[in-house]
């Protein structure tokens, strides 16, 4: 109640065009602008008076003043309230338009409107919560998911931003499906677009033409799922299992093509092995044969995809590999399996999760994938970038784009389903509240010996690649004039000094700084949510849990321009006006990424017992406490990755930032893009090599700071000697902490 009445008393109803910390409308807003006084005041003036039953609905929860939690009235009266609040909330919202009331009977009840409905700001934001919140307290006094407070209000709020920030979009883009090119809707219309030869065409096995779109998309997230996930397990396996001596370096390695934007990965491959790239000439001069275009089309996009999706893989498989329990391998050996037994029937399994995972996440990227088929697509071309010229092609076709993607769509779900019928309703528990002081044992020498080989393979490639863009970054003008130069960096950041101070003359400053800082807020609120989802999926039962499941990875079904686009269709005119605020950007992106801290916090929560949360419950601890001091310190590597993933691709997005950013909030991508489009490709590459070492070094200090998870003795620094246990849980009450690390 406090907070909602400080919403509806204090702070200005409608959004602000200026800085909210400014406090330019505390002093401005009620003599001089109305429009930015909070709703009481806007109320009391007569100048709202669709708000004021608002402030009935927020006073009637004092009627349960000090009554009991388990009284029948207290969650009636709360339930009630919260309910109706947020639907005349929304229904007071969307029933002003840009022109008046869209409902005849509004008109009749408040009036002609004087002027136009601005967009709601924090006060209405307040408001909203406090409902939502008031109904998930009643909810909870009524016994759901044993009256658990913290449990019902995470699910409520998940739910209500998943459906206000994924779903109303999307079902806004989607309902555009059936429109005819006159105005009107059509099922004749949809039908011949989505089951047009273009779509599905199988001319490709005749060799009379080409494959349709979704078969290519298909074939190549299939094909990208299942190659990612081996080679992220393969790295895993080294980071993990091995005492090789680049372990760091190839940590590294495998996280630096996350790290680049898509399209200049792709403008890499095309300097090595396009029709004039090195390798190609290289290989021709020495062999004697005639280059080729090669690079363009499934082979190139294959290498592309590979190269920048294996990192997820490896992201979400680390954590998993590591929290196998090594007394399951040991009690495998003591019952004399040898290496490859118990690596195939022991360790394996164990890790069908986290697998499983990896190639969800690999399939869906490549489908979702916009950049590198713009780059490298040729003749091949994708549902994703089909989708990109529909929206803004010539032909402005949005029907066209709404049913590629319901195909897209059909196509995850399918991957989803498929995973979860794999998986099945096996445990997969390897980490319960007993003490491990167990040692993993040598992989098998065969094994050994081939991730050694493909781990060396890929560090050679990647090394290649990398080198190609930092050299690129310095040429004048790439197969030109070769002449090394600073020029590139000068013009992109430069620095300068006035009287004012330090002046950033370099043209890519303002980019720049934007996209640290909506990176830095979006990165920690996709981890938050992420995990808390996960922890809703894996620890608790509750009705709707499958529905609830694909809502959350809905965003990640959908390509990044179809998500661009529904965003500016729902939020650019009121009650939710948010295009062209940095807000929308980091919105855009919290939903698009919090898939990825959603799975990799399933696959590692998968193998905590969950005595360690019943122990926590029975020593005092309610379900937020243990939450946060038993299970997070369980999931950090989770955590990192749904950090380091989420930061990443905010600064690295594409897709959708192209459509949603605006003079004000320009990102990096959308920078580098103009200086493409503009033939300015060195700044374009320097512009990126400057953005690979900053989030190398903000990856760096996030790992220090989440820190790592210990299970059992490690060897450290390959001298089994040296080999320690420390435990990283801490529970309520300090005999926990012993019980947990000692065994007892």
């Amino acid at each position: 109640m406090a907070v909602g009445w400080l919403g509806f008393a204090v702070l200005p109803w409608y959004g602000l065009e200026s800085n909210f910390f400014a406090f330019g409308w505390l002093s401005r807003g009620y003599p001089m602008e109305p429009e930015l006084a909070p709703a009481l005041f806007l109320v009391g003036q007569g100048k709202t008076p669709w708000l004021a039953p608002m402030a009935l609905l927020l006073a009637l929860p004092l009627l349960a003043w000090r009554r009991q939690k388990s009284d029948p009235f207290f969650a009636t009266l709360l339930i009630t309230v919260g309910a109706l609040g947020l639907v005349w909330f929304f229904l007071q919202g969307y029933g002003i338009g840009l022109r008046g009331w869209r409902f005849e009977w509004m008109t009749a009840l408040f009036g002609e409107l004087g002027d136009r409905q601005f967009g709601m700001g924090y006060g209405a934001l307040l408001v909203g919560g406090s409902f939502l919140f008031l109904m998930s307290l009643g909810i909870a006094a009524r016994g759901a998911v044993g009256g658990d407070v913290f449990v019902v209000s995470s699910i409520v709020f998940v739910v209500a931003m998943v459906t206000l920030f994924i779903f109303v979009p999307i079902l806004q883009m989607l309902a555009n499906a059936m429109l005819t090119d006159k105005g009107g809707y059509s099922l004749g219309s949809f039908g011949g677009k989505l089951f047009a030869a273009r779509l599905w065409g199988l001319d490709c096995l005749s060799g009379s033409g080409r494959c349709g779109v979704a078969w290519n998309s298909l074939f190549l997230a299939i094909v990208v799922g299942i190659v990612t996930t081996l080679l992220g397990l393969v790295f895993a396996l080294v980071a993990t299992r091995t005492s090789m001596g680049f372990r760091n370096a190839l940590r590294a390695l495998t996280v630096l093509p996350i790290i680049t934007p898509p399209f200049v990965i792709g403008l890499a491959i095309i300097l090595l092995f396009g029709l004039s790239g090195a390798v190609n000439q290289g290989l021709a001069e020495v062999f004697g044969y005639q280059p080729t275009r090669w690079v363009y089309g499934l082979p190139g996009l294959l290498i592309a995809q590979v190269l920048a999706f294996t990192p997820i893989a490896f992201l979400v498989l680390i954590g998993v590999v590591e929290g196998v329990s090594p007394s399951m391998e040991e009690a495998a050996q003591t019952l004399r399996a040898n290496r490859w037994q118990t690596f195939v029937h022991v360790t394996l399994p164990l890790i069908r999760p986290g697998l499983a995972n990896a190639f969800l996440l690999g399939f869906i990227e490549s489908m979702a994938d916009f950049g590198n088929p713009l780059v490298l697509g040729g003749n091949f071309d994708v549902l994703s970038t089909e989708i990109f010229f529909a929206i803004v092609g010539a032909q402005y076709d949005q029907a066209q784009a709404a049913v590629l993607a319901l195909v897209l769509l059909a196509f995850t779900l399918t991957a989803f389903y498929a995973q979860r019928f794999w998986l099945g309703k096996k445990s997969y528990t390897t980490v319960s509240g007993k003490g491990d002081a167990g040692v993993h044992p040598p992989l098998p020498r065969p094994v050994a010996l081939a991730i050694f080989t493909i781990a060396g393979l890929w560090i050679v490639f990647t090394v290649i690649v990398y080198a190609t863009i930092f050299y690129a970054s310095f040429v004048r003008l790439w197969g030109i004039d070769n002449s090394l130069t600073l020029a590139h960096y000068i013009q992109a950041f430069s620095v300068g000094w006035n009287e004012f101070g330090i002046h950033w003359s370099g043209s890519a400053w303002s980019s720049f700084f934007t996209t640290i800082m909506i990176s830095l807020i979006s990165a920690p609120l996709t981890a938050v949510i992420g995990l808390i989802t996960a922890y809703l999926l894996v620890r608790q039962n509750f009705r709707g849990k499958q529905g609830f499941e694909f809502g959350t990875m809905l965003s990640f079904a959908i390509p990044g321009t179809v998500i661009g686009v529904s965003y500016v269709i729902a939020f650019n005119v009121p009650p939710i006006e948010l295009t062209g605020t940095g807000i929308i950007l980091v919105l855009s992106f919290i939903f698009r990424n919090m898939p990825v801290g959603v799975r990799a916090g399933v696959a590692s929560m998968s193998q905590l017992d969950k005595s360690l949360d019943e122990a926590a419950l029975t020593l005092g601890a309610n379900s937020f406490q243990t939450f946060r001091k038993v299970i997070l310190p369980l999931l950090r590597p989770a955590i990192l990755a749904a950090l380091v993933y989420s930061f990443v691709r905010a600064m690295t997005a594409i897709s959708a930032v192209i459509f949603l950013v605006s003079a004000r909030y320009d990102m990096a991508t959308s920078y580098i893009v103009g200086r493409v489009e503009n033939n300015e490709y060195g700044i374009a590459i320097a512009y990126a090599t400057m953005m690979i070492f900053v989030m190398l070094v903000v990856i760096g200090l996030m790992q220090l700071a989440v820190g790592r998870r210990d299970i059992g003795r490690r060897d450290i620094g390959g001298d089994p000697q040296k080999a320690g246990w420390r435990s990283n849980v801490s529970l309520p009450a300090g005999g926990a902490n012993q019980a947990i690390a000692g065994g007892g």
